[in-house]
């Protein structure tokens, strides 16, 4: 680890530190490793225990199953995002008003753009790939990257993200430039943790934790954000059955904390409505969301989770279903686009829904290379550099993708009601 900020840059590109880096992190994780979850228990439906055993992703064949489940999360995000933007804030009544057809892309004449939500998790990406899991540099990597994407004028940026970005240009470090709320922001960013590293939860817990702590210090942010990493792991690791939803809430009980015992009873009810059949819009206004899910992250988790249970192989159902909860559609639908595209893969997400999406420069095509970099960067368990990304298209992309909201927010005004 770097002694200093000013030899930070010079570190990272210091192949002989960085290996001497790397011997001690090796180290480290031994020393972990009894820590480690073992084993879970999978209960399919319709079908006995067994056994579930989590294994070091550097054996055979595992590269390209990470490879796939990390390119889905990202591609599952961004499409997730794209679709439910359009809808944000709205009230499902309104919604079904303005949108009665919401089977494909309504943000730009058929196409599809995204937000912060996928803008987010690929900074998350870049972090991890450029800090091969260490956790404290993920951390200041990903301080980093938040300085510069503020810099890019991003559209709808949440209050409390804004707050702790200003701070770290201000000079507080990644540690303490947090403010404290209980947002979805770190939420929408953590199923690409969950793939990355949830085969070993002290250091998802660790990246969790940094990755939230910058933006966000109450603790049920953390807590929010370490279920959907958790979700997205199990996803991404059962392809061939469905995770029992009372596996998933053992599990979960397991690596949070007591403190955390109200997200685990919104999980149960999750949990129970599920298997009544019971519908995510339903189980939504059983929570008292009339009008839509907020961005309270005690809100925003339990519905994803309540999605997830009912469609875990099923994309275009899943999203279409949580978009229609109304309220903060972009991150519901990204969170959930995330931990089914972790299991799916892109050849599970809609074809027309890949191919409507209008991104520049984080492409499509970018997104898979960012995916393919980060397994690779997570199966040999080295560093990696991060992937090139023009500042000046993204600037530009950006000022269009503000005209195009300021189109949707004036459109509002109109009828129907």
């Amino acid at each position: 680890m770097p002694p200093s900020q000013e030899g930070y840059a010079s570190w990272l590109h210091d192949p002989k530190l960085r290996a001497s880096a790397s011997q001690r992190q090796v180290g480290a994780d031994s020393g972990r490793s009894e820590s480690k979850i073992d084993t879970l228990l999978a209960r399919p439906s319709g079908g006995q225990p067994h056994d579930l055993r989590r294994s070091n992703r550097k054996v055979e064949g595992m590269p390209n199953a990470l490879e796939g489940a990390v390119i889905g999360c990202l591609l599952g995000t961004a499409v997730g995002d794209a679709i439910g933007l359009p809808y944000e804030g709205l009230s499902p009544r309104r919604q079904l008003r303005l949108f009665p057809d919401i089977c494909g892309h309504h943000f730009f004449f058929g196409r599809g753009m995204t937000s912060d939500d996928t803008e987010h998790t690929c900074l998350v990406a870049q972090a991890l790939i450029v800090s091969g899991g260490e956790i404290e540099l993920f951390r200041r990597e990903l301080a980093w990257r938040l300085r510069v994407w503020l810099l890019g004028l991003p559209a709808g940026i949440g209050i409390a993200t804004l707050q702790a970005i200003i701070k770290l240009w201000l000079g507080f470090p990644a540690y303490s430039s947090g403010v404290f709320s209980a947002g979805n922001g770190p939420a929408m960013r953590s199923a690409i943790l969950g793939v990355g590293y949830g085969h070993d939860i002290q250091i998802l817990r660790g990246l969790v934790a940094a990755s939230t702590r910058i933006t966000h210090t109450d603790p049920k942010a953390e807590y929010g954000a370490l279920a959907v990493a958790l979700a997205a792991y199990l996803a991404s690791r059962n392809s061939e059955e469905n995770i029992a939803p009372l596996t998933y809430l053992e599990c979960l009980q397991s690596v949070l904390p007591p403190q955390g015992t109200e997200l685990l009873d919104l999980v149960r009810k999750a949990v129970d409505s599920a298997a009544a059949g019971e519908s995510p819009r339903s189980f939504a206004k059983g929570l008292g969301l009339l009008n839509g899910v907020s961005g309270y992250v005690y809100h925003t988790v339990p519905v994803c989770l309540h999605v997830w249970f009912r469609y875990q192989k099923d994309f275009r159902s899943a999203i279409l279903e949580v978009v229609r909860c109304g309220g903060d559609t972009d991150t519901t639908a990204a969170i959930v686009g995330g931990i089914i595209g972790a299991c799916v893969g892109k050849t599970g997400i809609p074809r027309v829904w890949l191919d409507g999406l209008w991104e520049w420069p984080r492409s499509v095509r970018w997104m898979e290379r960012l995916g393919e970099r980060l397994g690779c960067a997570v199966s040999q368990n080295k560093w990696e550099d991060a992937l090139p990304l023009s500042a000046f298209g993204i600037f530009l992309r950006n000022v269009f993708f503000m005209l195009i909201v300021l189109f949707h927010g004036f459109r509002r005004f109109l009828p129907p009601y």
